[in-house]
């Protein structure tokens, strides 16, 4: 009978690790940089800039600022494993030519290709779904691109390339 007990005292924590490992998290507090580091390995915490201003936090969102040049990348701080969720709206202004990698993957965040739908100037929203090892990305709601992923964990990265762009609610589950 204990040991029945104890099995299911077992199962019980084991399940509620799992139902509070689903719950969403917010990977951008609005604030700073909390929770990043740049593609060297530095943490951004507590900061509202990375690389002379290319990445910063202004009223809530994160601002990929064109007039700073450079080819650079930022990436969250926790690995992301088994199935996951990243979503966020973003804001594409001229130009804008990003991407983000989950797992292996990259995507492109520019106009044509993938995104004939998006709302330039104005809030979208994005998720990439990984289950297994495959990747949806879905713009707006809709379903635009499907892949395999590679490796079974990595960080979500994002990468200023061209243009401007701006993230807001960035929240991982």
């Amino acid at each position: 009978m204990i040991r029945v007990l104890s099995v299911l005292t077992l199962l019980a924590f084991g399940f509620a690790v799992t139902a509070a490992d689903t719950k969403p998290t917010a990977a951008f507090n609005g604030k700073d940089l909390a929770g990043w580091k740049t593609k060297e390995g530095e943490s951004l915490d507590g900061k509202t800039e990375a690389y002379a201003g290319r990445f910063k936090v202004i009223d809530k969102e994160l601002v990929l600022d064109p007039a700073v040049k450079g080819d650079k990348y930022i990436y969250t701080q926790a690995e992301t494993t088994g199935d996951v969720t990243v979503s966020f709206e973003f804001k594409p202004g001229e130009k804008c030519n990003n991407d983000l990698f989950l797992r292996g993957t990259k995507f492109d965040l520019k106009e044509g290709g993938e995104l004939k739908n998006w709302k330039k100037d104005d809030w979208n929203t994005f998720e990439i779904a990984v289950k297994g090892s495959k990747a949806e990305f879905k713009l707006n709601g809709e379903t635009v691109k499907t892949m395999a992923t590679k490796g079974d964990k990595s960080n979500f990265g994002l990468r200023a390339e061209f243009g401007a762009i701006k993230y807001r609610n960035i929240v991982m589950k």
